[in-house]
């Protein structure tokens, strides 16, 4: 009787247990190797992966930054190979010659401005959306959602620009790119996940709409706003299709209408052109180095109730 309930003590232990005996036993020894190899395996693909991800993504780049630092002479003489010698030269001459200084001030000025008006019209807009206050709100959500997705006229606001004098003007620019309410769906997202406790007590305790919007709400979305002020601000600096359009003054240029200037002046010296691409990414590295630890959290944020209706989501925290 014992000699039983020793062998079915055993079996139930499972092949992996050490004090397994016979063929459960070799089978746990076996199953050692595999699970080592699939993870060799999978290891394996992984670092394929990366190293085709690296070479598709960051070999151009790489090649780019090389090519910088070589003179017009040393890059005839050598395309592909590293410099030599290195001369930091090309990144003056293209400074200069490119006048990048002032037209990285207009691209400021084309970024800031609007990210920061649209940010703040976006959260002011989307908490009452998310709230559910209006009586058809997910009607209205669905609608901004909808006019997201239209493509914009190039040619019909060119010719809305020429009739109210917004054309060839910074404060046009500024107002055509101010007001696209691009964050809209993302700040709706990201406001279902704030507690509707938190509204109530600033209640009781007297605080304003603006100033509630202002001190609790803003500082609560910090890593949303952190995300979309990257995209915000990378679309805006990118942008050349429209300055291209709206902007023939060429005091009012901004940096990537400088570029595509300096690109058709010095078409054949690479290493030139190629210290000036660094220099216009160069706020772009410079931003996303400081901002990217919000960037994961602000996009998982704004995805974990961003495809919930406003109306389910707040009886959801209702019901909590």
């Amino acid at each position: 009787m014992s000699g039983t309930t020793t062998v079915a003590a055993v079996a139930d232990q499972g092949p992996d247990t050490p004090g397994a005996s016979g063929s459960s036993g070799a089978k746990g020894a076996l199953d050692v190797p595999s699970r080592a190899s699939r993870l060799a395996r999978a290891s394996g693909r992984q670092l394929l992966c990366f190293v085709i991800a690296a070479f598709v993504f960051a070999a151009p780049l790489v090649y780019l930054f090389l090519q910088s630092f070589k003179t017009f002479t040393g890059f005839l003489q050598d395309p592909t190979g590293s410099p030599h010698p290195w001369t930091k030269q090309n990144f003056g001459d293209a400074w200069s010659a490119g006048d990048f200084g002032r037209e990285m001030i207009n691209s400021l000025i084309y970024a800031v401005i609007p990210v920061t008006i649209t940010l703040t019209l976006g959260v002011f807009l989307a908490f009452p959306i998310s709230r559910g206050w209006f009586r058809h709100s997910n009607v209205l959500y669905s609608f901004f959602i909808f006019s997201g997705f239209l493509p914009g006229g190039l040619i019909p606001l060119f010719i809305e620009a020429r009739a109210l004098h917004l054309y060839n003007s910074m404060p046009g620019y500024l107002l055509m790119v101010s007001l696209s309410g691009a964050g809209f769906f993302f700040f709706v997202g990201y406001i279902k996940g704030i507690p509707r406790e938190i509204d109530e007590a600033a209640a009781l305790d007297g605080c304003g709409y603006i100033r509630f919007i202002f001190r609790i709400i803003i500082p609560q979305m910090k890593p949303a706003l952190a995300t979309f002020a990257i995209f915000g601000f990378v679309g805006a600096w990118n942008n050349l299709i429209l300055p291209l359009v709206m902007l023939s003054d060429k005091t009012l240029w901004p940096v990537t209408r400088g570029l595509y200037s300096f690109f058709g002046e010095n078409t054949q010296n690479w290493p030139l052109i190629a210290a000036g691409t660094f220099i216009v990414a160069a706020p772009i590295l410079l931003l996303f180095i400081l901002l990217q630890r919000f960037l994961v959290e602000g996009v998982a944020g704004g995805a974990a109730f961003g495809t919930q209706g406003v109306a389910k989501a707040a009886a959801e925290q209702g019901d909590e």
